[in-house]
């Protein structure tokens, strides 16, 4: 197995800091970004400040869920292109450490800095510094020899942390961490080992893979088994393809109108289509979701013959999706979604499919 040394960067908190760099005044106060920042109106945390994430608040949480934790706390507004803009500079400064340079949203990257003649270490501590003089800003570096350590790496020291994480740490430091720390572990993953009374990465690598076997397909429970050793052999992707894009938006007041549902999710396709054209992509499927009021989420799907950006296949596609909807309940949240992206054809060729 080739060896590599992987960097993962996470930059700490990273919209509610753009925030603090133009508002110093808030800087030690409970900050959290989210929707159009009034937490009287529907909308979630994007992110919060560490002062604020004492108080329980996390990214993804109702608004109005975290005023109640903390009614002290400064609530603003969303504000993607000056996060764009802090993000472009973040990543300039990753590209002049190492082409192999992976992003994962806005504020979290993955480097293959194998090629690099310096300790890691140094590497991490050089990147560090290039934001900070850039932007104002911190992240926190993780190293390691895969992807996964470098990820546990990076958020081990949080905030502006630099770690480095070999394969004879784990034992010791990464067996303690919760088991849903492990990539892929997500809730329902994380509830079916809690049902084999699996809580931390050392309970399952230290659980035949046999028994992970009863509750899982053979492959998942190897992967599983194998992740919690720390092994890991995925690569840096620099030009990893986008799967999706896609529009969602949350009701001020629950929704009851099917024709309000239908005109939303054509216009949420109509903002999609240039996205799509500015990218010379085509897309196969579209996907509807509906949230419902008491948080119950459905999805509904349709594929075409063949990818197009055609907008009539595309609204048609959309409305057999909402179609499919218990439209009589009321709606929380409505998004529409494009996928099984592929390139547009140059001027003149023609697609061919099997």
């Amino acid at each position: 197995m080739t060896t590599r040394t992987i960097m993962h960067l996470d930059m700490d908190a990273f919209f509610a800091s753009v925030e603090l760099l133009r508002r110093p005044e808030l800087v030690g106060q409970p900050v959290v970004v989210g929707g159009r920042g009034d937490p009287n109106r529907r909308g979630v945390v994007s992110t919060a400040t560490y002062e604020a994430r004492q108080y329980g608040i996390h990214s993804a949480m109702p608004l109005r869920r975290a005023l109640a934790l903390c009614p002290h706390a400064v609530f603003l507004p969303v504000d993607l292109a000056a996060y764009r803009a802090a993000s472009e500079q973040v990543f300039a400064r990753l590209r002049e450490l190492s082409p192999r340079l992976e992003p994962v949203g806005l504020d979290e990257a993955y480097l293959d800095i194998s090629h690099r003649d310096e300790p890691p270490r140094a590497l991490g501590a050089q990147v560090k510094q290039a934001i900070r003089e850039a932007t104002g800003l911190t992240g926190s570096v993780g190293l390691a020899p895969n992807r996964l350590l470098a990820k546990i790496a990076s958020d081990l020291e949080k905030p502006d942390g630099l770690t480095e994480l070999t394969v004879d740490d784990v034992p010791h430091r990464v067996w303690p961490l919760p088991v849903r720390t492990l990539h892929g572990v997500g809730p329902r993953t994380g509830e079916r080992l809690s049902g084999l009374g699996i809580t931390t990465i050392g309970e399952l690598a230290q659980t035949p893979v046999e028994r992970l076997a009863t509750v899982f397909s053979p492959g998942h429970a190897r992967d599983l088994h194998e992740r919690a050793h720390g092994q890991d052999d995925r690569p840096v992707a620099p030009r990893r393809r986008r799967k999706s894009i896609g529009r969602e938006t949350t009701f001020q007041t629950d929704c009851r109108s099917s024709a309000r549902l239908a005109h939303l999710a054509e216009e949420m396709l109509e903002g999609l289509l240039p996205r799509l054209t500015e990218r010379g992509l085509r897309a196969r499927t579209v996907t509807v979701k509906v949230r419902y009021r008491d948080f119950v989420t459905h999805t509904r799907s349709r594929s075409l013959p063949t990818p197009t950006d055609d907008r009539d296949a595309l609204a048609a596609a959309a409305d057999a999706c909402l179609r499919e909807h218990r439209l009589h309940r009321a709606v929380r949240l409505l998004g529409v979604t494009l996928s099984q992206l592929s390139d547009a054809p140059a001027e003149g060729q023609q697609l061919s499919f099997v």
